[in-house]
């Protein structure tokens, strides 16, 4: 037993005294210090090492930053481990993603589901976008399908524009998925127009911003993993059951 804890003893004198075991709890009050001047309106998810050497990873929601363990450097960017081939940043935005999206409540989205679904998909949408009228176009057979979808608004114009009040119409309206529908098909809504009513747009932009929605549609998988642009029905439920295995 006596040889046993000299043994350990001389393990974490070894340890104190080289700078590879250097005390990761300061370093990771270091770094949080570092973002708290950088970023005083914002506090980190997590702080924690990133497997690079020397640097940390700090995690505000979707959005990654890599700071050095002395403070000193900070980066931006997609981290790869080579080894395995992984990009290890976009794996924790995905995390980050999937958090925006379960935040926000279902009864702010317009929803189109088959009786029984395998799948959930939110779409970020636009009224005026020609690839969302194509998607919507097609929702049968998504349905068809086993995949569920959820609809935010995000009008690329901004608010307070035209394809803003089109969405603000759609969301007010007393059946919104019929709406939806006709506003898609590139109807006009007049006996929509007059609608007015406390919306969740805004809550669902604001979420875009956060999930880093450049265009529409902008898919979310339910994992966190982001699909730019248009997928045909039979394309997206091979993503879908691929990644149902992985």
């Amino acid at each position: 037993m006596l040889k046993k804890l000299i043994v350990i003893g001389g393990l974490l004198l070894a340890a104190v005294g080289n700078p590879a075991f250097a005390d990761e709890a300061e370093d990771i009050a270091k770094v949080r210090e570092v973002l708290k001047d950088l970023m005083p309106q914002a506090q980190p998810d997590s702080v924690k090492s990133s497997g690079m050497p020397g640097m940390y990873e700090a995690v505000f929601g979707p959005q990654v930053l890599y700071v050095s363990a002395d403070g000193r450097f900070m980066l931006e960017g997609d981290l790869y481990d080579l080894k395995t081939r992984i990009n290890l940043t976009e794996a924790v935005r995905d995390v980050g993603r999937a958090k925006v999206i379960a935040a926000l409540d279902e009864k702010g989205m317009i929803i189109f589901a088959p009786e029984q679904f395998k799948h959930t998909v939110t779409a970020f949408t636009d009224i005026d976008c020609g690839y969302c009228r194509k998607m919507h176009k097609q929702m049968s057979e998504y349905n068809a399908l086993g995949i569920r979808f959820r609809y935010l608004s995000y009008p690329r114009s901004g608010l307070n524009t035209a394809s803003y009040y089109k969405a603000a119409a759609v969301w007010c309206a007393d059946d919104r998925q019929a709406a939806m529908t006709k506003a898609k098909s590139g109807a006009k809504l007049e006996e929509y127009q007059s609608k007015d009513c406390d919306n969740p747009i805004k809550e669902h932009m604001a979420a875009a911003n956060k999930v880093g929605v450049k265009g529409t549609p902008t898919l979310v998988l339910e994992n966190g993993r982001v699909i730019p642009g248009y997928v045909e029905p039979k394309r997206l439920l091979t993503i879908l059951e691929q990644l149902k295995k992985s």
